[in-house]
C-alpha cells in the first residue's frame, strides 16, 4: 500500500514503518486521531498485540478503525510544493463590491498567516470569494482544504471547484465516498474526515462552521487544527456566527470581514410569520390550516418550485399523508437518512418536482432558482435562529429571481423567531449603509 503524505495510518494499514514518524495512538489519556480526553469513551480490552487483559482503547473514534493504548500511528511529513507562476484559476466572472472586499480580506490573511472569519450573508457568493485565495495558495505549493460539517456541501463544491480550477486533481471525501486520498494538493472533505489527518494543509477553509455537526463537537475543532500545519491560515466561512463570535468581532478581538449584500444587489427576503394554531393537534387528525393550503397553491398557481421545512420527520410525513388527504398529489420528502436525497434535490433544481418537504438538511449549503419557502412549526427547538436565517437565505438567491417568499408557520413567536428576523434586516441596513446594496 503507498504511504501519503500527512495522513494517519496504523501499522495494519501499511506494508512498512520504514521511514515514517511515529507517535502513540493513545497517551496520558488522550487519543491523539480524534482528541478525545472522555474516560467514559475510553473502553478497555484484552489485547493480543500486549498481551494485556486491560489494554486502553478509544470508543469515540472506532468506526474508523480501532486505537489501543498500545498502539503507534504513523505518517509521512509534509513538503511545500513547487511555486507556479501561472494562474490556475479558470473562471470568467467578476466579484461584486462586496466579494471583492471580501476576497482582498482572505488573500491578505493567507499572505500573512493569519486565521480569519469571513462572515457573509446566505446568498452573497461565498464560494466566489475563496477563488482568489484559493489559486494564490495553489501557487505557492500550499496543501489546501475546504471543509465542512455538510456532506451536501461538499457534494454541491466538488463539480463548482473542478470547474474553475480544471489542472488541479480535485477529492471528495466523506463517509461513502468512492475518492480516497492520494496525496493531493486539494482536497473537499467532511470535517470528520480530517480525523485522518495530521499538519497537512496549509490552507483550510471551513464552510458552514455552525452547521450541526461541527457547532456541536468538539472533536471536530480538534481535528481541524490537528490537520493544518503549525504556521499556516484556517478562513472560517459563515451566515450565522454564534453569539461570542459576534460579540468577539465587535469588540475588536477576532480578525473577521463581514459582508452584509448579496452579489446582485437586492436585499435579503425578510420573513413574515403567519400563526396557524395547534397544528401537532390537527395534524394527528389528519387536518391541515387552510393558510398553508392557500400557501402552496399560491406558489402552484405562479409555477415556482417550493420547499417547505419542518421540525421533525413524524410531522413531514404526517403532514404529506393530510395534503394527499386534502387531493394534492403526493409530496416529495427528504432527510438525513434518506438514500435519494441527493436525487431529490435535483428533481427540484430540474423541475421535475415542484414541492419538497425537508427536515432541516437543506437549511443550507443548496441554491434553487426562484425557490419560496416555508417553515412549519417555526417556533419548535430546532429551529435557532442561525437556523432560521440559513432557510431564509435559500430565497432570492439568484440575479435572475432575486426576490422570494419566507413565511413562519407557528403556533407562538419565539426568541428565535424575532431574532432571526431582527438579524436579516440589520443585514440589509448595513448592506444599504455600505453601498453594497440598491436601496
Amino acid at each position: 500500500m503507498d504511504i501519503f503524505p500527512g495522513r494517519l495510518y496504523q501499522a495494519r494499514e501499511i506494508e512498512t514503518t520504514e521511514g515514517l514518524t511515529e507517535i502513540a495512538a493513545i497517551s496520558k489519556n488522550k487519543c491523539f486521531r480524534c482528541g478525545n480526553t472522555n474516560v467514559k469513551l475510553f473502553g478497555k480490552m484484552s489485547c493480543a498485540s500486549c498481551e494485556k487483559d486491560a489494554c486502553i482503547y478509544c470508543r469515540n473514534c472506532i468506526v474508523m478503525g480501532r486505537v489501543n493504548s498500545c498502539q503507534k500511528l504513523y505518517f509521512q511529513k509534509t513538503k511545500r510544493l513547487p511555486k507556479i507562476k501561472e494562474p490556475l484559476l479558470r473562471w470568467s466572472g467578476i466579484l461584486s463590491q462586496g466579494q471583492q472586499k471580501a476576497s482582498d480580506a482572505v488573500v491578505s490573511s493567507l499572505i500573512e498567516k493569519k486565521d480569519m472569519l469571513l462572515w457573509a450573508v446566505a446568498g452573497s457568493g461565498k464560494t466566489e470569494m475563496m477563488f482568489e485565495g484559493m489559486d494564490w495558495a495553489l501557487r505557492q505549493g500550499f496543501r489546501i482544504c475546504i471543509a465542512s460539517p455538510r456532506v451536501d456541501v461538499c457534494l454541491e463544491l466538488h463539480p463548482r471547484l473542478q470547474e474553475v480550477f480544471p489542472k488541479n486533481e480535485i477529492v471528495c471525501l466523506y463517509g461513502d465516498s468512492d475518492d480516497k486520498y492520494q496525496g493531493e494538493q486539494f482536497v473537499i472533505a467532511t470535517t470528520h474526515q480530517l480525523i485522518r489527518f495530521y499538519e497537512t494543509f496549509q490552507v483550510i477553509f471551513i464552510d458552514e462552521v455552525d452547521a450541526f455537526p461541527y457547532a456541536k463537537d468538539p472533536f471536530l475543532e480538534y481535528a481541524v487544527g490537528k490537520a493544518r500545519t503549525k504556521e499556516g491560515s484556517t478562513i472560517i466561512i459563515t451566515a450565522t456566527p454564534e453569539k461570542q463570535w459576534q460579540e468577539e468581532c465587535a469588540e475588536g478581538k477576532r480578525n473577521f470581514v463581514k459582508i452584509p449584500g448579496r452579489y446582485h444587489r437586492k436585499k435579503l427576503p425578510v420573513p413574515r410569520t403567519c400563526w396557524i394554531g395547534p397544528w401537532k393537534k390537527n395534524l394527528a387528525k389528519g387536518k391541515i390550516t387552510p393558510k398553508l393550503i392557500k400557501w402552496i397553491k399560491n406558489v402552484e398557481m405562479r409555477d415556482q418550485p417550493a420547499l417547505i421545512f419542518f421540525p421533525e420527520i413524524d410531522a413531514m410525513n404526517k403532514f404529506a399523508d393530510a395534503l394527499e388527504n386534502n387531493g394534492f398529489s403526493r409530496p416529495v420528502t427528504v432527510h438525513s437518512a434518506d438514500e435519494l436525497r441527493k436525487e431529490k434535490v435535483e428533481w427540484l433544481r430540474e423541475g421535475k418536482i415542484k414541492l419538497l418537504l425537508t427536515t432541516t438538511i437543506l437549511e443550507r449549503g443548496v441554491t434553487f432558482t426562484d425557490v419560496q419557502v416555508a417553515v412549519f412549526g417555526s417556533e419548535g427547538r430546532i429551529f435557532t435562529e442561525a437556523a432560521l436565517v440559513q432557510i431564509s437565505g435559500r430565497a432570492g438567491r439568484k440575479l435572475s429571481h432575486p426576490t422570494g417568499d419566507v413565511c413562519f408557520f407557528h403556533y407562538g413567536k419565539t426568541a428565535e423567531m424575532k431574532r432571526a428576523i431582527t438579524h436579516i434586516q440589520r443585514m440589509n441596513q448595513q448592506g444599504v449603509v455600505e453601498g453594497m446594496l440598491d436601496d
